[in-house]
């Protein structure tokens, strides 16, 4: 079994993308996995229709390895694939849309506002903001309609914060997404497999001092991860079933990782939905994996297999 690894790419997560490839990559060389490391350039298309049996991980973060338009080439050249396909892909790059999507299918999520950065600068910063402070109250979270890593998200307590936050964000989406913020434990659930036969690892309980953005994810220190979550048996059966409601109405397949806060109600609220979720070593799926007992390797190697 031979497994290309598409990692690096051009967006503000290239450094992250690169880090989960090597490792994927090095665990499945591990079992005796083919496993080769590639970046994206111009060579790659051809490249993809010449391959025979091999299988392509797409691990690129950012818009060109979640927003569908990767999952797009990959079918144009005929590859096999892990990973979602390009039009549930899309669907869940959008915040917006997922959270939609998934309450319509019964799931939690806090109550939200979207604004485009032209809308926000034709209305007037200052009667938009107070609108919205008077429809969503305080705390709100200012994030990027689309995107991960927390690159652009701002937890604000105060209306004075508020312009900042919203020049933070549009500095990576043209649309904002603001909504509620909800107190509780934040947790990511790691869901691997497609439809009725998809399960859950065990969820990682996320506590940080302060904001959980992309410093305090990636470099090691800020952040404090309990692997599983400190849940009762009913909290961790109300997680495993919104993540996998989550994965199934979204159409995800092969793997996800289902970001939620259960509330002071004992809700799980859906926060955000990742098609490729990070694989370095400070990053929850593999912490969830080997909360299982699990080798990562063979969690990996079953990924692929999902593929082929």
């Amino acid at each position: 079994m031979d497994v290309l690894i598409l990692a690096g790419g051009l967006s503000h997560e290239r450094d992250v993308s690169i880090r989960s490839g090597r490792r994927v990559a090095d665990a499945l060389r591990g079992v005796g996995v083919k496993a080769d490391v590639r970046d994206v350039d111009s060579t790659l298309v051809p490249f993809l229709r010449s391959l025979s049996g091999t299988i392509v991980w797409p691990m690129l973060h950012g818009a060109s390895g979640e927003d569908g338009s990767l999952q797009d080439i990959l079918e144009m050249c005929g590859a096999t694939y892990v990973g979602t396909d390009p039009r549930a892909a899309r669907v869940a790059w959008s915040k917006p849309v997922a959270k939609t999507v998934a309450h319509q299918a019964g799931i939690a999520t806090p109550d939200y506002v979207t604004l485009p950065a032209s809308l926000f600068r034709e209305l007037g910063a200052d009667n938009v903001l107070d609108a919205m402070v008077d429809r969503l109250g305080l705390p709100l979270v200012v994030k990027p309609a689309r995107g991960g890593s927390a690159l652009g998200v701002t937890t604000v307590t105060a209306r004075e914060d508020l312009p900042r936050a919203m020049v933070d964000c549009f500095a990576y989406d043209e649309v904002a997404l603001i909504e509620k913020a909800i107190s509780g434990v934040e947790v990511a659930a790691a869901v691997v497999g497609d439809g009725d036969s998809a399960y859950t690892l065990p969820a990682v309980e996320i506590v940080t001092d302060g904001n959980y953005d992309y410093d305090a994810r990636y470099n090691a220190g800020r952040t404090e991860y309990f692997t599983p979550a400190r849940l009762d048996s009913d909290q961790a059966k109300a997680v495993s079933e919104t993540a996998l409601l989550a994965h199934r109405v979204l159409a995800l397949r092969h793997l996800s990782r289902i970001d939620l806060i259960l509330d002071s109600s004992g809700v799980p609220q859906l926060i955000d939905v990742n098609v490729a979720p990070g694989m370095t070593e400070t990053s929850l799926f593999p912490q969830a994996i080997e909360a299982s007992g699990r080798d990562l390797a063979d969690v990996y190697k079953e990924i692929v297999g999902l593929a082929r």
